[in-house]
């Protein structure tokens, strides 16, 4: 038909008949009536009968109308409720009929503006949680969320293991890091509304993390920005990276056939490494971007909260619930704490002391504790009997296998005798610095049911005298050292 009406522009109707393959008469009635056979066509009519023709308008849309965020799925069960002869197999009919309703009647739906983006102008912080990838450390669930940057224009990303909850100095921590090994600071950073930081706090203290928020980006020359709270896609171009690159690392952990790490900074390499490789993809991109970002300052500025502890007499010190432990020369002093995401920077004064690992207070409220025995040893030796009772027990030991081992002494001889033991036991590893060997034979010892033998364990770890070399150190006289000089020397030095 349309190779008749291309010949009948130009030739009579018999002619361009003759061209198309067909007949005068059908030529003739195609001038008559010149619609295509498609648009002759009658709709269609149903060829059942109606299912929902007796509710749809009387009681599915007064429902839609009064509920228009219900969904399908709840209409369907609420109609066989009522109409039980209408059977299961009309579910897909009424979402279809709902789906079209809603397109016809429905309210309107936000619309998401898709926008041009120019290189260097924002970078993007978020959270996401990574408790289902069954990451452990030694053997324990490592519980922690992933910080993660991303700029809008290349797709660099950074990410950085948080062991807490979303908060400032994981945020200033992560972005940091992200900043110094980008090698510059976009022009504007968003980040989400920090409902978790926030939480809990009193108004003072929202106050002055915001004020600390607007500090770090202006150290860096960025305009500060937040996405309004629940609005993910305003955050959109690191809300939907979170899913591949936590798919990539879960892919990779099945690769690696293990996700049990030997430590924290082996998991971060780990981490670091896929990002790496995720980064290797975009480097055109990120290089024209990396062109066009402000330049960082000579230094980067505090990703830490800084507080003051008191040492109590309990030789230690409590910090967001969390009990500390300390040499026990410190009771009584003030001391300085930078609290980091996953440590604490213990100074006196200016003087730095030490760092510890930082705890966290259980789900249930309960206070937690960081204990390092080393600390209390001394005193434990005078007072043995006090690790029976002890608050932190359980956290005082070093390794697994000092705690079965000390509820196999409790078992099986009085509470005194196994306290001594205990504290012997635990003086040893100190005192010798044998605490990985030492759990290794008491965990050997526990396998055969036997109980440590002290005198043995002491033989064991303990220098032979017959087999220590006597080192005998001769000094010369002082006088000898004056053969070194020669008269003139002597002459000059007087």
């Amino acid at each position: 038909m349309r190779l008749f009406m291309k010949f009948r522009q130009t030739k009579p109707v018999a002619v361009a008949a003759a061209k198309a393959s067909f007949s005068a008469a059908t030529a003739y009635r195609i001038e008559q009536d010149p619609r295509l056979p498609s648009a002759k066509k009658e709709p269609r009519e149903r060829r059942r009968p109606d299912p929902l023709s007796a509710i749809f308008e009387q009681e599915v849309v007064p429902i839609l109308a009064e509920a228009p965020g219900l969904r399908p799925i709840a209409i369907f069960e609420e109609m066989i409720r009522r109409h039980p002869e209408l059977g299961h197999g009309i579910r897909r009919t009424l979402e279809r009929r709902v789906r079209a309703w809603r397109a016809l009647h429905g309210a309107e739906r936000e619309v998401i503006f898709r926008q041009t983006h120019e290189p260097g102008r924002m970078g993007l912080s978020d959270f996401t949680d990574m408790g289902d990838l069954a990451v452990t450390i030694g053997g324990v669930a490592l519980d922690h969320r992933l910080y993660h940057f991303r700029l809008v224009y290349s797709g660099f990303e950074h990410a950085h293991v948080v062991l807490g909850g979303e908060s400032f100095v994981a945020l200033a921590e992560g972005l940091q890091n992200a900043l110094w090994a980008l090698g510059g600071a976009p022009f504007e950073h968003r980040s989400d509304s920090l409902s978790a930081a926030f939480r809990n706090l009193d108004k003072d203290a929202r106050e002055d993390l915001t004020r600390r928020y607007d500090d770090l980006c202006a150290h860096y020359g960025m305009t500060p920005t937040r996405n309004n709270k629940g609005v993910a896609h305003e955050n959109g171009s690191v809300e939907s990276s979170h899913g591949h690159i936590k798919a990539i690392i879960k892919d990779a952990l099945l690769m690696r056939i293990s996700a049990d790490f030997e430590d924290l900074p082996a998991y971060r390499r780990f981490v670091d490494e896929i990002v790496s490789r995720r980064n290797a993809r975009h480097r055109p991109r990120i290089e024209v971007e990396r062109a066009q970002l402000k330049t960082l300052p000579e230094r980067r500025t505090s990703d830490y909260e800084e507080v003051g502890v008191h040492v109590t007499s309990s030789g230690g010190f409590t910090l967001r619930k969390v009990f500390y432990s300390v040499p026990s020369r410190l009771i009584g002093h003030r001391l300085r704490v930078r609290l980091h995401d996953d440590r604490l920077d213990v100074f006196i004064g200016g003087t730095p002391l030490m760092t510890l690992s930082r705890g966290r207070a259980h789900p249930s409220g309960r206070h937690a504790h960081v204990v390092n025995y080393r600390h209390v040893i001394h005193a434990l030796r005078k007072k043995p009997m006090a690790l029976l009772n002890l608050v932190y027990r359980d956290q005082l030991f070093p390794r697994e296998a000092f705690r079965r081992t000390f509820d196999a002494l409790l078992e099986r001889l009085p509470d005194r005798q196994a306290c001594r033991i205990m504290v012997d036991l635990l003086a040893l590893a100190h005192d010798r610095g044998c605490e990985a060997e030492l759990a290794d034979a008491l965990a050997a010892g526990l396998n055969a049911n036997d109980l440590p033998d002290m005198e043995a364990l002491r033989a064991r770890f303990t220098p032979d005298p017959a087999r220590v070399p006597t080192v005998v150190v001769t000094l010369a006289p002082l006088q000898s050292y004056e053969a070194l000089l020669d008269d003139s020397q002597m002459g000059d030095a007087a």
